[in-house]
């Protein structure tokens, strides 16, 4: 048998790469090991070269940074899926109005605490809610996810009234009620990339790993865990 390619992604694409890498194995592709945890984790446990990767999958900005870094073969980059944030509240919860951006801004202002990931999605949100005039007032009512916890397990527990996360991290969670995706206007929406890792004894199958992930038989497999092709 042909040895497992090593892989490591964020959090957030954990379920669709667990799927794509099966249907790959299904029809005679190589093995292969995803470890999913904490997408500024995974980052820097490549960047600092002390392990052996052989494929890396996370938000496009930080595939572009290891490249640039060397960590990944230039010009290696795939994209891979486009995941939208949603808005979930508890399940027994009122749904809120997110109809539009105003309505999300008010629905902010009246939770009595909102939760958000370490990852792309919690930054653009941090953002946000300064370019609204928000971000001291609810400070003390923000609960930021430990980097690998879902968003989703903190809104089922009771510990957010209110949270944020990528679609495809908040379906298969229960105790929850997703409302919806944000509105367009305020649209945050990651595309999530793959790279070969500098050094890896099993290029070539990377890159066909790769080329089977990005192909149109992979889009069924992303639209049922909430993603689009990128």
């Amino acid at each position: 048998m042909s040895a497992a390619l090593k892989g490591i992604s964020s959090m957030a694409t954990r379920q669709v790469l667990a799927d794509l890498a099966a249907a790959w194995q299904e029809q005679g592709g190589e093995p292969v090991q995803i470890e999913s945890v904490g997408g500024v984790d995974a980052a820097q446990r490549v960047q600092s070269g002390a392990e052996a990767f052989d494929v890396v999958f996370l938000a496009s900005n930080a595939i572009d940074k290891l490249q640039a870094a060397g960590r990944l073969v230039a010009g290696s980059k795939v994209d891979l899926v486009l995941s939208s944030t949603a808005v979930a509240v508890p399940a027994d919860a009122a749904q809120p109005d997110i109809g539009s951006e105003e309505a999300v801004r008010a629905a902010v202002l009246a939770a009595p605490s909102i939760g958000y990931s370490t990852g792309p999605s919690g930054v653009a949100l941090q953002k946000l809610f300064e370019r609204w005039g928000i971000a001291d007032e609810i400070q003390s009512r923000i609960v930021q996810a430990r980097p690998g916890v879902p968003v989703g397990s903190m809104i089922a527990s009771g510990e957010v009234a209110l949270g944020f996360q990528q679609l495809s991290e908040l379906i298969h969670v229960e105790g929850i009620r997703i409302v919806g995706s944000l509105p367009a206007a305020i649209a945050i929406d990651t595309v999530f990339s793959a790279g070969l890792v500098a050094g890896s004894a099993h290029a070539d199958a990377v890159q066909r790993l790769l080329a089977f992930m990005a192909s149109p038989e992979a889009a069924a497999a992303k639209r049922r865990q909430g993603m689009e092709p990128a």
